[in-house]
């Protein structure tokens, strides 16, 4: 029904505008481990974005096409994240 589509939707949007929110966040970063802390809670944010996203896909409110498309541009976000992270931990 369109009530679980809009909440769906509306955590999706949530979390997915705060991947952006954070990295710019980032930006202003007062520390390393500040910048770090904001890097990793855009991971986890993109994490929760994807989930949201399959659930979406399997309730049958995004065709395969969307939701391919978008939850791939998702993958390389969470890709480009790790590796940002991985690198300011030094591993």
């Amino acid at each position: 029904d369109n009530q679980c589509e809009r909440i769906l939707t509306k955590q999706l949007l949530r979390c997915g505008t705060s991947i952006g929110a954070n990295v710019k966040e980032s930006v202003f970063a007062q520390t390393k481990a500040d910048f770090t802390s904001k890097l990793f809670i855009a991971q986890k944010e993109c994490a929760e974005t994807e989930y949201w996203l399959e659930l979406l896909y399997q309730s049958g409110y995004m065709d395969r096409c969307e939701f391919d498309a978008i939850y791939a541009s998702c993958q390389e976000l969470m890709r480009i994240l790790v590796s940002s992270t991985k690198t300011l931990q030094g591993k």
